[in-house]
């Protein structure tokens, strides 16, 4: 049998799981750190429950994402995941699911490893949304997980940093209110809603253009120019005005 026979029957199977994101869909990526509690707590051994450290590691690693061969408009991370919104004209690799996930788990996994300087692996699924109005709902969602988890979080680590075991404090928490966790963090002098807005609220990475000041060497005057610059936004906003927000950004 020829190569390019035996090429065409052999691709055949490694390609009969593909498939593709129909181009009138908005896409985003999720992609989440494997075993990161054990990484966090274990062997890096982060303060609990939010440290700086570890914080600035997710930061760089959505920044690079940003710019690594996809057309991504907005990084959104909070905890140890990551979600990026594609711009909806974008078609990198025909919009395969199979390469775009294998792409960014593997982009994202060496940009953290790097910046952490051990071994950390992310994996990726890709999120198709019908419409602009799923896009808002992604984010808020998303949004609304950061918020549950840092107000949990709190309560969890406070309680086990008073002697509490990992078990015990699980069940004091379970099936608890907002107000109820809010008000026990409160009696212990942290008011949760004077706490930094990006444990809450998560952190968004995206372009904006910047006015810089140059100089023209043929005319020998100063010069205004526009660049588009990455900008780390830790102070996101709420609710309906983030996600018209959000939104905002694909067009």
């Amino acid at each position: 049998m020829k190569f390019d026979d035996f090429d065409t029957n052999m691709r055949i199977y490694e390609q009969s799981l593909d498939q593709y994101i129909l181009p009138d869909m908005y896409l985003v990526a999720r992609l989440d750190g494997r075993s990161f509690t054990r990484l966090t707590k274990e062997i890096c051994q982060f303060e609990a429950p939010f440290d700086i450290r570890f914080r600035d590691y997710m930061v760089e690693t959505v920044q690079y994402l940003m710019d690594c061969g996809f057309r991504i408009v907005y990084g959104f991370t909070e905890s140890d995941e990551i979600s990026l919104l594609f711009h909806k004209e974008d078609n990198t690799f025909g919009r395969k699911v199979r390469k775009i996930n294998t792409t960014l788990a593997g982009e994202a996994s060496a940009a953290f490893s790097l910046a952490l300087g051990k071994v950390a692996t992310f994996d990726c699924r890709v999120v198709p949304l019908p419409n602009l109005d799923r896009v808002r709902d992604y984010f808020v969602w998303r949004q609304e997980d950061a918020h549950r988890n840092s107000l949990n979080a709190h309560c969890y680590w406070m309680l086990r940093k008073e002697g509490i075991g990992k078990e015990e404090a699980t069940k004091q928490l379970e099936g608890k209110s907002v107000s109820y966790k809010n008000e026990l963090l409160f009696k212990k002098g942290i008011n949760y809603n004077e706490l930094p807005s990006w444990q809450k609220r998560g952190i968004g990475v995206y372009y904006t253009s910047v006015r810089k000041e140059g100089y023209n060497p043929i005319k020998q005057e100063k010069v205004q120019t526009e660049r588009r610059e990455l900008y780390t936004d830790y102070h996101l906003k709420l609710g309906d005005e983030y996600a018209d927000w959000v939104c905002g950004l694909l067009k």
